[in-house]
């Protein structure tokens, strides 16, 4: 069975039904109607400028528009798969509701330049969102941050206890990490914000048409200087879930440390039963899901990306309909991302962290044998000599079945004559987190340092 088409001037006959269920976009593509008709009011009010409709048409138009609106957001609007997509969905219905002036409307565009002006606002509000979730994310985590700017915890390199570092150190890293996203999504959304309507199916207009009206009425900061590219270029949707993307392997790393904190070999940090589910099977169990779903969503965040960049890499000048499938993937880019921040914004203050089996690990791995050799540098040595004097005091640590700070005084004079009792000062976990006292180091006063700048740089997201 074939159903006929709203652009039926060029066909014979209508389309067949598998046809027409499998090309449509209104299913999904729906969640831009919104910006459609922000994009034809906006559109509307620039004919009605320039002459090409009149006052009565542009009222009419308006006013359908504003109706069509109320419909959606009442969920009173009807659908039709047969019409296609949203902007075809929509205009069906205003010409249903105002007659000839909804007829009048496409005027000088096409649904190329429509559908690249819809996409657009709706990357530039999404992109606003997640930058909003992630400064309340970096809130609550410098909030953490402040609270263990002293919680002592082993710093790792390898999976392997490396050297000690505040827990308050560790947080503000998640911070750094978090911040650059935050910066690219800011650096994107000027890319973002770049008006195509005007452009039409590929050439431009004949019409006299005003495009930096349009522009400044959907909130734009400038129009596109070609339109080959304007209605062909999803560089922007690309670029955005790449920062998606990025944003999730962030938050999937912070998912795979809470998860190994909340193990019960570490038992760093309680997640709070309200952020953990229990198993069918052990009563026992208390599993960390809502770490380990963030950093199992990250997957579909890189795919999503893959899967863009895939669409855009063989397609000739201009628009194709393969562009269709764009918008699929950055859906849920953006709504992966949100969930994953919001759950995380929620979980990050619940979060309480055992200080003391921290500090117990810490004390595991001769931690501060880094510590020993500055030393023995500051004492006249060559590090690479202290560095093996070191290995030395570690490798009879081990045979003794001790941890290094645990060696006699006796002990480590016999494999290094430049070591006396002021050692002891060294080798202690507050000795060595102390003695990073400088910018971007590990010392309690540097943690608080960096939070109140780091909460100054929230104040002006």
């Amino acid at each position: 069975m074939a159903t006929e088409k709203l652009m039926r001037g060029r066909f014979d006959s209508g389309t067949n039904a598998t046809v027409e269920a499998f090309s449509a976009s209104e299913h999904f593509d729906r969640r831009l109607a919104h910006y459609d008709i922000a994009g034809s009011t906006a559109h509307a009010r620039m004919l009605n400028a320039i002459g090409v409709i009149n006052d009565t048409d542009c009222e009419a138009i308006i006013g359908g528009l504003e109706a069509i609106t109320l419909e959606i957001n009442e969920d009173r609007f009807e659908w039709r798969s047969q019409l296609e997509d949203v902007h075809m969905n929509i205009e069906a219905r205003l010409t249903e509701l105002v007659g000839e002036p909804g007829k009048k409307l496409h005027t000088a565009r096409s649904r190329n330049d429509q559908v690249a002006t819809d996409l657009r606002l709706f990357v530039r509000d999404a992109i606003d969102q997640l930058c909003t979730d992630i400064t309340a994310l970096q809130g609550a985590l410098l909030t953490q941050a402040e609270s263990e700017a002293t919680s002592i915890m082993p710093g790792m390199t390898h999976m392997q206890a490396a050297q000690p570092v505040t827990c308050g150190h560790h947080l503000l890293a998640w911070n750094a990490m978090l911040e650059r996203d935050w910066q690219r999504l800011g650096d994107c959304r000027r890319r973002v914000n770049v008006s195509p309507l005007g452009s039409a199916a590929l050439a431009g207009t004949s019409f006299p048409i005003d495009r930096q009206m349009s522009a400044q009425a959907l909130g734009f900061d400038s129009v596109s200087t070609n339109s080959l590219d304007s209605v062909s270029d999803r560089d922007f949707v690309i670029e955005f879930c790449s920062g998606c993307a990025l944003l999730g392997v962030h938050l999937s790393r912070i998912a795979e440390e809470l998860v190994l904190w909340a193990s019960q070999s570490c038992r760093f940090v309680d997640l709070g039963d309200a952020f953990c589910t229990g198993s069918s099977i052990m009563p026992q169990k208390k599993n960390p899901d809502v770490a380990e779903l963030v950093r199992g969503k990250s997957g579909r965040a890189i795919g999503n990306l893959v899967s863009l960049l895939v669409l855009m890499k063989g397609q000739p000048l201009a628009y194709n309909r393969d562009n269709q499938e764009d918008k699929e993937p950055l859906f849920d880019s953006v709504d992966t991302a949100h969930a994953c921040l919001q759950v995380l914004v929620a979980m990050v203050p619940n979060m309480k962290f055992d200080r003391e089996r921290m500090r117990k690990a810490a004390q595991r791995g001769h931690t501060t044998a880094t510590d020993l050799a500055d030393y023995l540098v500051c004492r006249g040595m060559a590090f690479r000599d202290a560095h093996e004097a070191v290995g030395k005091a570690v490798r009879l640590a081990e045979a003794c079945q001790l941890e290094l700070p645990d060696l006699s005084l006796e002990q480590l004079r016999n494999i290094c004559e430049h070591i006396d009792s002021d050692v002891f000062d060294v080798l202690t976990l507050e000795g060595s987190v102390e003695s990073r006292n400088h910018t971007g180091g590990t010392a309690p006063r540097q943690v608080r340092e960096a939070v109140a700048a780091a909460r100054q740089a929230l104040a002006v997201h």
